[in-house]
C-alpha cells in the first residue's frame, strides 16, 4: 500500500488530506475515511483500516483528512458549516477520481455525525456508509460526556475553551448552540438505510449505546453491537473485525 499526502484547494479552502492507494492511476472506488472530534488524518484506525479496504478490492483508494481546527488544518474556529463544506469538496474530489456512485465513506463518532447532518441536509453523495460509535445525539455527548468543569465554567463567562482528550479543540457558546439546533435524530433516514451501517460497542462510555439502539430503531439502520468495546474499540481484536465488518458493507455489490 503506497501513502502521499495531497492539499485539496478550492473555493477558499485547504483540506489537508491522506491518501492510500495500490495505483493512483486505476481508481475505480474510493472511501472517505471521517476521524471524531479531537482526531486527525494521522490516526492508527485510518491506516488500519485504508489496508484492509486497499488490499481488498485492486483500484481502491481511501483518504483521511483534518476536519476544520484538527490536525494540520489552519482554520481557528470550529463551526458545523465549515464541516459541511469540507465533506462537499472532498466527495467532489472523489467523485472526479473514482466516478460519483462509487463513493463511500466510513466515520467514527463526531465524523460520523456530520455525514449523517450532510445527507438529512444535502442528500446522500455517498454508495455506501459505515459508521463506528457514531455520535447522535453529538450535543449532549460534548456537554455531559467530554467537557468538564473547567470547560463549562469557561462557557459560563462567554469565554472560549480546549475541550477534548488526546488533542484539544476551541469551542466556545456559539458552536455548542450550532449542535444543540442541528439535531440529528429529528431527521429521517429511511430513505438512507439500506445504505447505512452502525457498529457500536456496548460499553461505549462516550456516545450512550441507548440513543444509537433508539437511532438505529427509528430508521431501521443495521446495528451491530459488539459486547464488550469501548468508545475508541481499543481492543485490537475488536478493532480488526469492526474493520472487516466495515470493508465488507462498503464494497457489498
Amino acid at each position: 500500500m503506497n501513502i502521499k499526502y495531497h492539499t485539496i484547494n478550492r473555493d477558499g479552502c485547504s483540506i489537508r488530506c491522506k491518501l492510500f492507494y495500490d495505483n493512483l492511476n486505476d481508481v475505480r472506488r474510493a472511501v472517505l475515511f471521517v476521524h471524531g472530534f479531537g482526531g486527525h488524518k494521522e490516526t492508527k484506525a485510518a491506516e488500519r483500516f485504508a489496508e484492509a479496504a486497499v488490499s481488498k478490492r485492486k483500484g481502491t483508494l481511501v483518504m483521511a483528512f483534518d476536519w476544520p481546527c484538527h490536525g494540520e488544518d489552519a482554520r481557528t474556529k470550529l463551526r458545523l458549516a465549515d464541516c459541511s463544506e469540507y465533506i462537499s469538496l472532498t466527495t467532489q474530489y472523489f467523485a472526479e477520481l473514482a466516478g460519483a456512485d462509487n463513493v463511500s465513506v466510513c466515520a467514527t463518532s463526531f465524523g460520523a455525525y456530520l455525514i449523517l447532518k450532510y445527507i438529512a441536509e444535502n442528500g446522500n453523495p455517498f454508495h455506501r456508509i459505515a459508521l463506528r460509535s457514531p455520535a447522535v445525539n453529538m450535543y449532549q455527548v460534548i456537554t455531559q460526556n467530554i467537557m468538564n468543569e473547567e470547560n463549562h465554567r469557561d462557557i459560563s463567562r462567554g469565554k472560549e475553551t480546549l475541550v477534548g482528550f488526546d488533542r484539544k479543540v476551541k469551542i466556545g457558546t456559539e458552536f455548542l448552540q450550532e449542535l444543540k439546533t442541528a439535531d440529528i435524530t429529528k431527521f429521517s433516514y429511511m430513505d438512507f438505510c439500506d445504505d447505512i451501517l452502525i457498529l457500536h460497542g456496548r460499553k461505549d462510555e462516550i456516545v450512550p449505546i441507548e440513543a444509537v439502539l433508539s437511532f438505529a430503531d427509528d430508521n431501521l439502520i443495521e446495528c451491530i453491537i459488539f459486547e464488550k468495546a469501548d468508545h475508541r474499540f481499543v481492543d485490537q481484536k475488536m478493532m480488526g473485525e469492526a474493520i472487516a465488518r466495515m470493508v465488507g458493507f462498503l464494497f457489498e455489490t
